[in-house]
């Protein structure tokens, strides 16, 4: 089942019933037993419920804070470790992969996340941008796993190239969360088959595609969020992307206009447009 986020209140889809819910999106996602608790709501669909998620979607989230987890698949490692060699940290990137301890990094407040159809911006101060698309862990405030959504954290690799220690100048700004387009709360933990995919386009043209599966990420989701959680407090929850292995080659750079589409299998596809400034 999904649950999504819209002007005219939470929507729930279970199968092909789409229904209001009354509860306040934090409320929910504080339910340890959140699965449970959808699956027994007395089924009411409605036709305003329908629409509301075909035309007014909001971004996914509360007051929940983003946070994600760098290098956690082998492509990005390596990315990370040619874009920072000339400024001395590529060693950095090939130890934090193979480490006990992940990185994490703090990626948006709610208010700064993008939704579906919303744009994500690029920065004026940089020259080389890409999208990363990331499976996205909704934690509760206990460190449950709830549900996933579909991520794209935006990032400046010209920033973070120059000097590793810019990494929150790189990663952490206006519109550089983008999720959506809505939340599967599932028991079960995404199989590790299940696919990413990512196409960006330009005039309507493809100018880049990749794919990868859960399965290349190199570490367990449950010991991202024991790490995420390990020193922090999160009274509403928090989301937790997992690092991509999507890395588009060197020459590529996002520019205003492109349209991103990053679809997970089971999760849902987010669209979004790149704007700059």
């Amino acid at each position: 089942m999904h649950l999504f986020k819209t002007t005219k209140g939470i929507v729930l889809k279970r199968d092909e019933n789409v229904q209001f819910v009354t509860d306040h999106w934090d409320q929910l996602i504080a339910n340890e037993n959140l699965y449970d608790y959808l699956s027994r709501l007395e089924v009411s669909p409605t036709e305003d419920a329908r629409e509301a998620i075909s035309r007014h979607l909001l971004a996914p989230i509360g007051t929940q804070e983003i946070w994600a987890c760098g290098v956690s698949y082998y492509n990005s490692q390596m990315a990370r470790r040619e874009e920072s060699e000339s400024a001395g940290g590529g060693d950095f990137y090939t130890r934090v992969y193979h480490a006990e301890r992940p990185e994490l990094f703090f990626k948006s407040a709610a208010h700064r996340a993008a939704g579906h159809l919303q744009p994500v911006r690029i920065r004026e101060d940089s020259s080389w941008d890409v999208p990363e698309p990331e499976l996205t862990l909704v934690i509760s405030p206990s460190g449950k796993i709830l549900g996933y959504t579909v991520g794209n954290d935006m990032s400046s690799r010209s920033i973070e190239g120059e000097n590793p220690l810019y990494l929150p100048q790189a990663k952490t700004y206006e519109q550089s969360a983008g999720i959506g387009p809505g939340v599967l709360i599932s028991k079960e933990k995404p199989s590790p088959s299940t696919e990413i995919r990512m196409e960006v386009f330009r005039d309507n043209e493809i100018v880049f595609q990749g794919i990868t599966e859960i399965s290349a990420i190199n570490r367990k989701l449950e010991d991202m969020v024991t790490y995420l959680y390990r020193e922090l407090d999160f009274p509403a929850g928090a989301y937790l992307m997992t690092g991509t292995g999507i890395v588009p080659a060197s020459e590529f750079t996002l520019q205003p206009g492109d349209r991103i589409e990053i679809e997970i299998s089971g999760v849902g596809k987010l669209i979004q447009t790149v704007v700059r400034g």
